[in-house]
């Protein structure tokens, strides 16, 4: 559910003693900027960290959302926005929100959460010792890229050619790629890229994918996809692709398989780190958060579906069995 939320004009002086202690208790003002295509499914866990900590969205603190519903290119303009406003702290969700928002402002602090390396991408100085205006959570579904690729193969060993799906407007795409065809090579497969920057290019890309004959797909680490889970989980049941994805989203759709780390998981951290913020630490001060787990999850009434039989031994290690 998309949500936007701006402070309006007073309509009467009659109204002028309420709508002034409305704008006491939400004084403090949080920007959140994501490229995603909204959904509450992220957001619930982030206003959870923000309640544990004694922030009530309406009640001491207001959100001014801003997304990008998957179009990237818009990131810049509502990050520039939400620093016009003059918000308390920026919530940036991905890494391309995450880029707009450093770009945007070194003062107001900034609260990442990221796939990526912060340091690689230039957030932090280090994760102990930010240094500077942004803090956050990072998660592991970049590094996991070559392992989900040995995931496929132990499943599908048959398939030769694989395809990789990535969004060409994610900064993390051509990381992605790389670790992805160097572990192909390795196991001796032929991978094929393929992009996809909004919901409209993934017909093609699917079309693409049958054209190359490919015995399966990696997706990788993007917001569009994540948002987009079920969507990307309903066309690899169409096509009959076995297919695996970083979000547990898709394999509950339709895809094969997931594995990365556990998104809701992440957001109550951030949320977290918001708060203490809002109370007055820097970010500078706030070590960045790294994910330590990542979750297996097996779709077995899509396996059965494909003929697929999975080694027992990949059963016994995974997190989730979808019957």
């Amino acid at each position: 559910m998309r949500r936007r939320q701006f402070i309006a004009g007073l309509g009467s002086a009659a109204a002028w003693p309420l709508a002034a202690r409305a704008q006491q208790r939400t004084q403090l003002i949080i920007g959140y900027l994501s490229g995603e295509m909204g959904g509450d499914f992220l957001i619930i866990p982030f206003r959870q960290g923000l309640k544990d900590s004694g922030y009530i969205e309406g009640q001491n603190v207001a959100i001014e959302y801003r997304l990008a519903d998957g179009q990237y290119d818009r990131l810049p303009a509502l990050a520039a926005d939400l620093v016009r406003r003059q918000v308390t702290v920026i919530v940036a969700v991905g890494t391309p929100a995450a880029l707009a928002a450093k770009a945007a402002t070194a003062t107001i602090p900034i609260v990442f959460q990221s796939a990526g390396d912060p340091v690689e991408l230039g957030f932090v100085a280090s994760l102990s010792r930010p240094g500077g205006n942004l803090t956050g959570v990072t998660s592991l579904n970049v590094e996991v890229e070559p392992k989900q690729l040995e995931l496929v193969h132990e499943v599908v060993p048959t398939a030769t050619v694989i395809a990789l799906l990535v969004n060409p407007a994610n900064q993390l795409a051509e990381r992605t790629t790389r670790d992805a065809q160097v572990a192909a090579r390795t196991l001796g497969l032929r991978l094929h890229v393929l992009h996809a920057s909004t919901e409209r290019d993934f017909d093609t890309a699917f079309a693409t994918l049958d054209q190359l004959r490919a015995g399966a797909l990696v997706i990788g680490p993007d917001a569009l996809f994540l948002s987009r889970g079920e969507q990307l989980g309903a066309l690899a049941l169409r096509h009959a692709v076995p297919a695996i994805s970083p979000y547990r989203e898709f394999a509950a759709a339709g895809g094969l398989m997931s594995y990365g780390t556990d998104f809701p998981t992440l957001y109550r951290p951030v949320g977290a780190y918001t708060s203490r913020i809002l109370k007055g630490e820097k970010p500078s001060e706030l070590p960045v958060q790294q994910a330590v787990k990542v979750q297996l999850v097996i779709n077995m009434k899509t396996a059965k579906a494909l003929g697929i039989t999975f080694p027992i031994t990949l059963l016994g290690r995974a997190d989730e069995v979808i019957e």
